[in-house]
């Protein structure tokens, strides 16, 4: 096994309140099957039994479609179901650290706000991917620090790593956001919050294509 590149497009982000778990696998796969390149599995509320449960609920529809499972905030969780990456915020270990975890061929990606030293520094740390935002208003987090789609520039242009975009993403500015310079946009309520998420994916998807086309 060698460590995956991290795909381009539609990076889809998993909400209990939205994807509760009886409908969690089944939400997934629509969005995997609808164009999402990855999937990030994301519960800050549930118990460790119930968070790694979902979690392998999650990995499989992922197998399934094809698609990368990243693991949120738990290096651990990750290494023990087989992940293909974790994802870092503010007040989780270090890229090193979740290195010794996950070992060397699964994905780390850093949370990195509005910040480009954040970035700069998760970089040399060891990250392979760094997200910014909040790029637009947030129905998930209203109060988020905002990350200017010129941010979004700066990064894709001085690092040597993929930039992530996250936060308000929606079908009507997913493709705007590609074209600034993000290899990936994360995206929670377009997508799960929709009550069909496998349409909601191929609206978000080929968003993301029209971006891509801007560039050339």
């Amino acid at each position: 096994m060698s460590r995956p590149s991290l795909p381009r497009g539609l990076y889809a982000l998993t909400d209990p309140d939205l994807l509760p778990e009886p409908r969690l696998a089944e939400g997934v796969a629509q969005a995997v099957a609808g164009g999402a390149r990855i999937v990030q599995f994301r519960d800050k509320t549930a118990g460790v039994a119930a968070r790694r449960r979902r979690a392998r609920e999650v990995l499989a529809a992922c197998r399934a479609g094809g698609a990368l499972c990243i693991v949120n905030d738990d290096a651990a969780l990750a290494a023990e179901i087989g992940a293909d990456g974790v994802h870092l915020g503010r007040d989780d270990a270090d890229p090193r650290r979740a290195r010794a975890l996950i070992g060397p061929d699964r994905l780390i990606g850093v949370s990195c706000y509005d910040r480009l030293d954040l970035a700069s520094a998760a970089v040399d740390a060891g990250a392979d991917y760094v997200a910014f935002g909040s790029v637009w208003p947030s129905l998930s987090k209203p109060g988020a620090v905002r990350a200017p789609l010129a941010l979004l520039r700066e990064a894709a242009a001085v690092l040597r790593v993929p930039v992530v975009a996250i936060g308000g993403i929606t079908r009507s500015n997913a493709a705007e956001t590609i074209a600034a310079g993000a290899h990936c946009v994360a995206v929670i309520h377009d997508l799960f919050g929709d009550p069909d998420p496998l349409r909601a994916a191929q609206v978000l998807s080929a968003a993301c294509e029209r971006g891509r086309a801007a560039l050339k």
